[in-house]
């Protein structure tokens, strides 16, 4: 399992091996604080898109930025191996960005995905993906849940 979590560099030469085998490349990236049946269902259906799926995580800092304070719940090392550990899962990176954009730029892998909750204009690195003649898709939101109601349901259990 530990093998499945790569560096940023790593990241790179799996990216060129995979281009220079002619296998496709899926990214897809989020905070993944707590993991529930939803990001497993995404993180499926995402996966049969390619030959190889890569989730990138925004590190704790990241996580701050873009949750508040109170967030992550879990560790950037602990939802990097809880990730991991998913079958569908090929490889998992951390980067420090809020924004994924870059990242997406350099890999430029063959089809970007996120969560229905996004829609196409919104999500970073499609122009990217899209003028390397990648394809980009937003998998249809998996109802009933995320991790901001998980949250919220253990404070009002709580009270």
């Amino acid at each position: 399992m530990d093998e499945k979590i790569i560096s940023l560099d790593e990241a790179r030469r799996v990216r060129a091996r995979l281009r220079a085998e002619g296998r496709q490349l899926v990214f897809t990236n989020g905070c993944f604080d707590l993991l529930h049946v939803g990001h497993v269902r995404y993180l499926q259906q995402a996966r049969a898109l390619g030959d190889a799926l890569l989730v990138a995580i925004n590190s704790d800092r990241a996580v701050r930025a873009l949750k508040g304070p109170e967030r992550p719940l879990m560790r950037e090392e602990e939802r990097a191996e809880m990730l991991a550990a998913l079958s569908a899962v090929d490889f998992v990176t951390i980067f420090d960005d809020v924004s994924p954009r870059q990242l997406i730029a350099e890999l430029l892998p063959d089809v970007l995905v996120k969560g229905g909750d996004y829609k196409l204009d919104e999500i970073h690195g499609r122009e990217e993906v899209e003028a390397a003649g990648g394809r980009v898709f937003a998998l249809p939101f998996v109802s009933g849940y995320s991790t901001s109601a998980l949250i919220e349901r253990l404070r009002r259990l709580r009270d």
